[in-house]
């Protein structure tokens, strides 16, 4: 019997995913996750506590979404997402989804599904949103993605996904607004109220 590329590629997708399940069941056993969020990235476990600053500039993400595209619009925040990569169980601090996407059998989102994903920046996993994750999700295809920092005061917009990188960068200072009309989203975000740490 031959075994073809995409056969290999399916058996290490599905094993990637029952493993990403087992590092994710044990961890949720464990009292210290409590108050923490945990990814695994690359298959490494990143565990940031969550702050304030962090709550409230995901919290304006949202309800700006919610605003513009209605309460019933897809939208997550710190939920489980497997990306491409060798054991990427991201926890997206906010993930939009595309209209009419569902989830899997499993009841998770697929991150073919993913439209817009925001992260704000907590200085122990600043080094995964500029990089490895930014990578997963060029190559998932996500149209935007949106880096709030709130130790730099500023925001940076990748849009055109090609391979594992963005061709599109833009950067906008905390206070001024985001210019998200010509993407799948449609909207205006403004930051004037985001919080710097």
């Amino acid at each position: 019997m031959t075994v073809v590329e995409t056969d290999r590629i399916d058996m290490a997708e599905s094993d990637d995913e029952r493993i990403l399940d087992e590092m994710f069941e044990a961890l949720d056993r464990k009292p210290f996750s409590e108050g923490y969020r945990i990814e695994i990235v690359g298959g490494a476990v990143h565990m940031s506590p969550q702050r304030n600053t962090h709550w409230k500039i995901i919290r304006r993400i949202v309800r700006a979404l919610e605003d513009a595209l209605g309460l019933d619009v897809e939208v997550t925040s710190d939920v489980r997402i497997d990306f491409p990569g060798r054991l990427n169980g991201f926890c997206p601090d906010v993930a939009k989804m595309r209209a009419g996407a569902v989830p899997d059998s499993c009841g998770r989102w697929r991150h073919q599904s993913v439209e817009f994903v925001a992260e704000v920046i907590s200085r122990e996993t600043a080094a995964n949103d500029y990089g490895p994750k930014k990578a997963a999700y060029a190559a998932a295809e996500v149209p935007v993605y949106l880096i709030a920092d709130p130790y730099q005061g500023r925001c940076h917009v990748y849009t055109q996904p090609k391979g594992d990188d963005y061709v599109t960068e833009t950067t906008v200072a905390f206070g001024g607004d985001i210019d998200l009309t010509r993407t799948s989203l449609g909207l205006t975000l403004t930051t004037a109220d985001f919080p710097r740490d």
